[in-house]
């Protein structure tokens, strides 16, 4: 039945049909983009942001009234799936409880999600074959509140100084708000904690050379005017938006890819909904290589455990059920 958010429209996503309703539904009210101007958008970064999810458990940010309604955190996938939409079940034993989170492996998966009002695509940093052993590192320069891009640049120039330095290859791009992210992949060989210990002990080497850096445990005893490097987003059931993610604002920014040399011209607004579909057909999908090599994190691993030995107690367990 047709409504004044449009009535509902079939998309040809490969070899599946996936149906659209209220296409017409304004979602980012800054230049008035509607559910099937998402739509379209994924459709156009879709190797990408494939490539992006594929096979991760994968939480879902939905604004079923556009992201100046209701915001909802979604794991467990929304019911009425069709039957090719896959899952992984994963266990969270902080609540003893399971969900089965959406696991893509085909464009139309990512466009049924929009269809669910899914803005967001949050994954894990691990895949369904085995959930519990991280494929990914993530890299998480999250600035404080008086912090400014020019200071994400110097920091994210000492990140890249040093994983050149440890022989890893870095993906960065805009977190869709005001940081940065760098994701380089590593062998699925390692834990949460290890991963988490690990991407610690790089955080703390970015920290010795930029006095940009803070990394003091709580959030209110953090300089507001300096770069907070978040290990802990490696940690289990930690997610962040993936590459070509949209994000929540009204004027639906991307988290985009970016070359190392574009980041001291870029902004993060930049990039949107409407400005990266010719990017992406310009440039195609800048982490297309990132499953090309795996960098093992033994290195970082023998930094922490000298940290560990020079320095304070190491880490909180965050998954331990009792923190």
């Amino acid at each position: 039945m047709a409504t004044d958010a449009g009535a509902p429209v079939e998309l040809t996503i490969g070899d599946r049909v996936v149906r659209l309703s209220s296409p017409d539904r304004v979602y980012f009210p800054a230049r008035g983009e509607t559910k099937r101007d998402l739509a379209a958008y994924y459709t156009a970064v879709g190797d990408g942001v494939v490539r992006a999810l594929r096979d991760r458990p994968c939480m879902l940010h939905r604004f079923p009234t556009g992201v100046t309604g209701e915001k909802v955190h979604q794991k467990r996938l929304p019911r009425g799936a069709p039957d090719w939409v896959r899952t992984v079940r994963v266990h969270f034993p902080r609540y003893h409880r399971t969900a089965d989170e959406l696991c893509v492996a085909h464009l139309a998966d990512v466009i049924w999600a929009v269809q669910m009002s899914t803005v967001e695509f949050h994954p894990w940093n691990s895949r369904a074959a085995d959930v519990e052993s991280p494929d990914e590192w993530r890299i998480d320069l999250d600035p404080m509140p008086s912090s400014s891009w020019a200071d994400v640049r110097r920091v994210a120039g000492v990140v890249h100084e040093v994983l050149d330095e440890l022989g890893a290859t870095g993906y960065p791009k805009t977190s869709g708000g005001a940081g940065l992210h760098v994701y380089v992949r590593i062998p699925a060989d390692h834990g949460f904690a290890d991963v988490r210990r690990a991407a610690h002990a790089f955080a703390r080497e970015v920290g010795r050379r930029c006095d940009r850096v803070d990394l003091s445990w709580w959030r209110k005893d953090r300089d507001p005017s300096k770069i907070f490097v978040d290990y802990n987003q490696n940690a289990r059931d930690h997610t962040i938006a993936c590459a070509y993610s949209v994000r929540g604002t009204p004027d639906a920014r991307v988290s985009a890819p970016v070359r190392w040399d574009e980041i001291d011209a870029c902004e993060p607004g930049d990039f949107t909904i409407a400005t990266m579909p010719a990017r992406y057909a310009e440039l195609g999908d800048l982490h297309s290589g990132i499953d090309d090599s795996a960098f093992p994190i033994d290195p970082l691993l023998e930094w922490a455990d000298r940290d560990a030995r020079d320095g304070p107690p190491d880490l909180p367990d965050l998954d331990d059920p009792g923190t």
